[in-house]
């Protein structure tokens, strides 16, 4: 059974009261920053999920709030793409550098206003971090291409420019990292940003936007640069889905959002980043081991209550391990520790909210209704030691490859488990579900390991062997296929989709020759 490994919290952030006061926020916030700070829309409250209480109220955005916040941000935009790319990367630089300044704040509001532990809080933190790394050493590299052209005297290149203001909308299970993966890269590139976060976590969104703010002012930089619009979506989300002003829209959440997003961006001839839904699956072969792929399961499908899009939702086991592993996911499932996300030695915190309860048990009685067995868990927890109505406990369901409620995401802590008898079959159930974000298979068959890396393998995303569906590392580009939409972050060469390619050809000669041998007059 692995161990928590969160580091205790700061005695200094004991109270919630002096933990939001040192990041900024306070009892009444504003929720719009575009250079100011302002807000005079409804007041929406954040509670945190730990334990049903309070945290503090923001004031949303109003239509013309809302209006002026994206001509600032043009404005900052126009200002930012003079800058040398090398000189965005600096700016970017101090910002993770800030980051690090207050990781253990930031990630312990984290914890306490979307339900993270305390490894999680401060792992979200991280990936900040480190993308910002990634970014400002990108900010040397936005390579370009030159390229041989058919016509004599003639030099033809690829060179890429800013492209904008982008848009962001991120979910409240990474309230501030899918930030921080777009903005970082943006911000290299030339482009300014306006973020739209979840409405269940807008004080994280607040902290961190204070803190590049600051950045931007130390720096002479408009810090328009990184807009903040929190409001509901008729005020802000609907808005920035139809705005032109805005050629790139990068949003994350369900697939039926990602629906919403890409009709309405595609319309106006607009650019998507979709990161939509996960329905991720692990195969066990006969010859894994069954304690690598117990420990990864149990991350995978436990970690963030079941709450992340690469979150282990279907296990595809060999029949003749099946039992063996079954009984040891239960034992370990019996030995995590449910409760505040806040304490060191928790490994399972609550859903986001009560509406997350009630998904996970009406999933579970349709999964009864069709036909599949609950073997572990999936109950509600109450009482003193649960306070808030959000917790659960992790369910082990037995279930065929088929139900329809398996090839649904459940954004709770739910794991099916089928058994299959040749890898093909396996390799079919796996690819078989609407979703292609993250899959996962445990062999030492290196035949089956790579088919399932292999173009008639898995059709996911992301495909990792011997390890689990959860835990992506910042230097790949992250994403999915199929109705997980389709879009690239972080890594690797998903810069490309926050800029403009541009082919340009020089002619030094005295002559005008043409492409594609045409003669055209004398």
């Amino acid at each position: 059974m692995p161990k928590a490994t969160a580091p205790a919290a700061p005695k200094s952030n004991a109270n919630a009261s002096a933990l939001l006061k040192s990041l900024g926020i306070q009892a009444v916030n504003a929720g719009v920053f575009d250079g100011e700070w302002s807000g005079s829309g409804q007041r929406l409250a954040s509670y945190s999920p730990n334990d049903g209480r309070l945290l503090a109220e923001v004031r949303t955005a109003t239509p013309a709030e809302y209006e002026r916040a994206i001509e600032r941000a043009r404005a900052a935009f126009h200002q930012w793409r003079t800058v040398p790319a090398p000189k965005r990367g600096e700016v970017v630089r101090q910002l993770g550098n800030a980051l690090r300044a207050v990781k253990a704040e930031l990630g312990m509001l984290v914890t306490l206003e979307a339900g993270k532990i305390l490894a999680e809080g401060q792992g979200e933190v991280q990936e900040m971090i480190d993308i910002c790394d990634f970014a400002t050493g990108l900010s040397r590299q936005l390579y370009g291409l030159t390229i041989a052209s058919e016509r004599p005297e003639h030099r033809m290149m690829e060179q890429w420019h800013p492209l904008g203001v982008a848009g962001i909308i991120s979910a409240f299970n990474f309230p501030v990292a899918v930030w921080a993966w777009n903005a970082a890269l943006a911000a290299v590139c030339g482009d300014a940003t306006v973020w739209k976060p979840s409405s269940l976590t807008p004080l994280t969104a607040i902290a961190t936007t204070r803190i590049a703010e600051r950045v931007c002012r130390d720096n002479g930089v408009d810090p328009a640069l990184f807009t903040l619009l929190i409001g509901d979506g008729a005020t802000v989300g609907e808005r920035l889905l139809n705005d032109g002003r805005l050629p790139l829209i990068s949003a994350t959440g369900s697939s039926k959002m990602g629906v919403r997003v890409a009709e309405a961006v595609g319309r106006r001839f607009g650019r998507t980043i979709l990161e939509l839904g996960g329905n991720n699956a692990v195969i066990v072969a006969p010859s894994a081991s069954l304690e690598l792929a117990e420990r990864a399961i149990l991350f995978g499908a436990v970690g963030t209550a079941g709450q992340r899009c690469t979150s282990t939702r279907r296990l595809i086991v060999h029949e003749s391990v099946r039992a063996a592993l079954v009984q040891r996911l239960m034992a370990a499932y019996a030995q995590v520790v449910i409760g505040d996300p806040a304490r060191p030695r928790t490994l399972m915190g609550p859903l986001i909210n009560a509406a997350g309860v009630a998904d996970m048990q009406a999933a579970l009685a349709e999964a009864r209704a069709q036909g599949a067995e609950v073997l572990y868990g999936g109950e509600p927890l109450g009482g003193a030691k649960y306070p808030g109505g959000c917790y659960v406990r992790p369910a082990i369901v037995a279930a065929r490859h088929d139900l329809k409620i398996v090839h649904t995401e459940t954004f709770a802590p739910i794991l099916y488990v089928m058994s299959y008898r040749d890898f093909a079959e396996a390799l079919a159930w796996q690819n078989e579900v609407p979703q292609g974000l993250s899959s996962a298979l445990f062999t030492t068959d290196v035949r089956e390991a790579e088919q399932f890396l292999s173009g008639r393998g898995s059709d996911c995303g992301i495909a990792n062997v011997n390890l689990g569906t959860s835990g992506a590392e910042i230097g790949g580009a992250f994403g999915g296929e199929k109705e997980t939409g389709g879009g690239r972050e972080s890594g690797s060469d998903a810069w490309k989709a926050y800029m403009r390619r541009q082919t340009a050809t020089v002619n030094y000669g005295s002559g005008l020759p043409l492409s594609q041998g045409i003669q055209f007059g004398s």
